[in-house]
């Protein structure tokens, strides 16, 4: 058992990117936030699944060849294998809880161009 102050973490990137208040040994949970343009490399997780619900503001998240325009409220359910790439396109930050699980160290794999390719702009 532990407790944990969001404080006591910070941004991958400085003001935005995941926090995380938790990884492993079993699941990761994190707060994220994306500025206005900011967006997250496309990739998908061999083991993991991740999950992702939105406290504030909005973002496009591409699973596959689909696109989810996500908003307050709502949470995106993505499975292993399934394609990701997440996007704020819009004037105010997003704030959002993500969970992966079952924990991996490494489990990340990118893929470059998938928004090029099944988006063309």
């Amino acid at each position: 058992m532990f407790v944990i102050d969001q404080s006591e973490r910070e941004y991958r990137f400085g003001d935005s990117g995941p926090k995380y208040l938790m990884k492993g040994p079993r699941s990761n949970f994190a707060l994220v936030r994306f500025n206005p343009g900011q967006d997250f490399p496309a990739h998908y997780h061999n083991i993991m699944e991740e999950n992702f619900y939105i406290l504030e503001g909005k973002v496009d998240v591409y699973v596959d060849d689909q696109v989810h325009h996500l908003h307050p409220g709502q949470l995106i359910h993505i499975e292993p294998k399934q394609v990701h790439y997440v996007n704020n396109p819009y004037d105010k930050p997003v704030v959002m809880i993500s969970t992966l699980a079952p924990y991996q160290e490494v489990d990340k794999v990118d893929v470059p161009d998938f928004k090029i390719q099944c988006f063309p702009l």
